[in-house]
């Protein structure tokens, strides 16, 4: 949530780049967006080339009249700090400021996320910009945010930041002989005698494809020295904007399942999380989904913001599908059905150049309201200022959490086996499908957050288990939680050093088993077991395991080792620890995760098809439930509470069926 007094309702609106645009035409877009509803606008988002022509030459002019433009038409402002892409002239004058990539290729100017992240030039020039711009807008009242950068990412590998690698590594691990610890070089003889022996893992050295490594410890620590890197370019800006507006807060939009930053030690240093939702054309609803959970999660289920999402058609992907009528509004709910407190867009006109030219706006290249997309986006705007300040602020309270980390994702990309089709997200997925298609809400935490206050943690392929980590689930488990884990977890500490003593590790003696071997299993191939009298497939991976306390609640039918456990169950103290041995279908996890709530008293919102998503957010003015049809056909629900629409003020009652026509959305303030 944006937490400023200067913010009465959700806020509407997204990108604006009049810079790129004649004088003449800005009053026109000004009428159009006023005339959609558009309240807030994230402006200089690009502008870094025209604000400063040479080291110490700003200008200043056009963006103070855009400000004074936009604040005279009563819009808002989020302030971007132009740092995403450096001007031409200062890759020319220093070229220290441009990256290597993985392959070793020195970047030339060019694109964007093309600033090395230890460029003394980029830490010189982006908070000497930052700061000149919190000074000179910090007394424009209608400033509600600060948006640093613009989707930080790209790794660099050249030598400024092999140098600060080594002096990252000096600084975690003191000596020497740590790291030749941590990372066990003494395999290959890869021992390191000397800091300076050591080189950034890429295809130049430890690396032989992007996510295949000869040295997991040397590229799992620089995947977390490039994130930090990366979050000090960020913290460089806060710093100084925040000294000069502490009022105002900051943040910078990230990027849902971005796998090279690690989002949840960057969300510690913002003041609100944003992000940017842009899905393939045939993304499950589920995946959409997942996606804002974990964006929400990031601060304890505090609301976000939802940064960018298309209006109408992306321009990347191989097919750029419309968004059929209806499914802007859709998403857009969505957002906020599951903690959103803004709706804004890339972008508010389209441009005539470049590689977004045909990226969807409000103000299309016909120049005027008399579009599709125009129409649906002045609809929604409309309602958003029906809704007002109703559902600001409003929290989600689940009972169950998923355990997500990307230490975890890291190293389990970088494993070595068992697996080429092993990804970390696709069986966070498989859990995850599962309760927002019951209507179940479900919370995405990281290893650092407490576990109290949940009845049942779910934690898939948990690989890395790092220090003090089974502590927390061991005593959680102990007083009475409800705890699921599933194969290829447990293998490895921080370092990626193997738990010796068996799998799966310290987690051993919680969920009483012991892991002998894992099978790989190829695509087309399958094993199977039946679970509570339905057959269901095991693939990918087998685990051979053997009980020591737990309860097999099912086994292996196929192969030597038939008989076998593959789903089993510990009593553990006052509660319950539960291993899955193998990936199954949406069927299993359904009936069998759905049982564990049931058990643990962990109950739907409503019982409806899985084309309806159905969550509850609240706050001091109520609560409040998102009924959004995500199907082409219409659906009926019958209710189990009062409540009245918040969108088109009809009132329900318990047992009311409420029709739901496809692609719309229902907002009950129940009673």
């Amino acid at each position: 949530m944006i937490e400023n007094s200067r913010v009465q309702k959700i806020l509407y609106g997204g990108d604006y780049n009049p810079e790129q645009w004649p004088e003449e035409t800005w009053a026109e877009d000004m009428r159009l967006l006023k005339l959609a509803h558009i309240d807030v606008v994230t402006l200089n988002v690009f502008s870094w080339a025209s604000l400063q022509s040479d080291d110490d030459v700003y200008h200043f002019e056009k963006l103070d009249k855009i400000m004074n433009m936009v604040r005279d038409n009563g819009m808002k402002v989020c302030l971007a700090t132009a740092t995403g892409a450096h001007p031409a002239w200062m890759a020319r004058k220093y070229p220290d400021i441009l990256r290597t990539e993985f392959n070793g290729m020195k970047r030339k100017f060019g694109s964007r996320h093309n600033s090395c992240p230890n460029s003394p030039t980029y830490f010189k020039f982006a908070k000497a910009l930052a700061t000149k711009l919190a000074e000179r807008y910090k007394d424009y009242d209608n400033i509600v945010a600060w948006h640093i950068s613009n989707e930080f990412g790209g790794e660099c590998y050249c030598e400024n930041c092999e140098k600060k690698f080594r002096e990252w590594l000096k600084a975690k691990y003191k000596t020497i002989d740590a790291v030749n610890q941590a990372w066990d070089t003494a395999f290959w003889g890869h021992t390191f005698y000397d800091f300076d022996d050591i080189v950034a893992p890429n295809m130049l050295s430890e690396h032989f494809e992007y996510n295949r490594t000869t040295f997991q410890g040397i590229s799992l620590d620089y995947k977390r020295f490039n994130s930090e890197s990366i979050l000090n370019c960020f913290r460089l800006e806060y710093d100084v904007i925040h000294e000069i507006t502490p009022e105002i807060p900051i943040t910078t939009n990230l990027m849902g399942t971005y796998q090279p930053l690690d989002y949840q030690m960057w969300a510690k240093y913002m003041d609100f999380i944003s992000w940017d939702n842009y899905p393939s054309n045939d993304a499950p609803l589920e995946d959409i989904a997942l996606r804002h959970d974990l964006m929400r999660g990031l601060k304890q289920g505090k609301p976000f913001a939802l940064m960018e999402q298309t209006p109408s058609v992306t321009n990347w992907l191989p097919y750029n599908a419309l968004k059929r009528p209806g499914v802007m509004r859709l998403w857009s709910y969505q957002a906020v059905a599951h903690g959103a407190d803004t709706v804004m867009f890339f972008q508010m006109k389209r441009s005539i150049g470049a590689c977004e030219k045909y990226h969807g706006a409000v103000i299309d290249h016909a120049g005027h309201e008399n579009t599709r997309v125009f129409r649906e986006i002045t609809a929604l705007g409309a309602e958003l200022d029906k809704i007002g300040s109703l559902t600001l602020g409003a929290r989600t309270e689940s009972k169950a959490a998923i355990v997500f980390d990307w230490d975890n994702w890291w190293a389990t990309d970088f494993s070595a086996g068992p697996s080429v089709n092993l990804h970390y997200c696709d069986e966070i997925f498989n859990y995850y499908k599962v309760f927002n298609n019951l209507n179940i809400p479900v919370d995405f935490i990281s290893v650092e957050d407490d576990l109290s206050k949940y009845d049942l943690v779910v934690a898939p392929v948990l690989y890395m288990v790092k220090p003090g980590y089974d502590e927390k689930i061991r005593t959680f488990v102990k007083e009475g939680g409800r705890f699921v884990t599933t194969f290829f977890s447990g293998y490895v500490d921080d370092h990626d050093l193997v738990t010796i003593g068996g799998y799966p590790g310290k987690l051993r003696d919680i969920l009483g088993i012991w892991v002998e071997e894992e099978d790989a299993l190829p695509e087309d191939a399958a094993n199977s077991f039946t679970y509570d009298g339905t057959n269901y497939p095991a693939t990918l991976i087998c685990d051979l395991l053997h009980t020591e306390g737990a309860e097999a609640l099912c086994s292996y039918e196929k192969d030597f080792y038939a008989g076998m456990p593959v789903l089993t169950r510990n009593h553990f103290g006052k509660g319950e620890a539960y291993y899955v041995a193998t990936r199954s279908n949406a069927e299993f996890y359904r009936t069998f995760i759905g049982e564990i709530c049931k058990e643990a008293g962990i109950k739907p919102i409503i019982n409806t098809p899985d084309c309806i998503e159905v969550t509850k957010r609240a706050n001091a003015n109520g609560t409040f439930l998102f009924f959004l049809n995500h199907a082409d056909e219409s659906q009926n629900i019958t209710l189990n509470c009062d409540g009245v629409d918040i969108l088109s003020g009809t009132t329900y009652k318990t047992g009311d069926i409420l029709l739901l026509a496809a692609k719309d959305v229902v907002i009950l303030q129940v009673k």
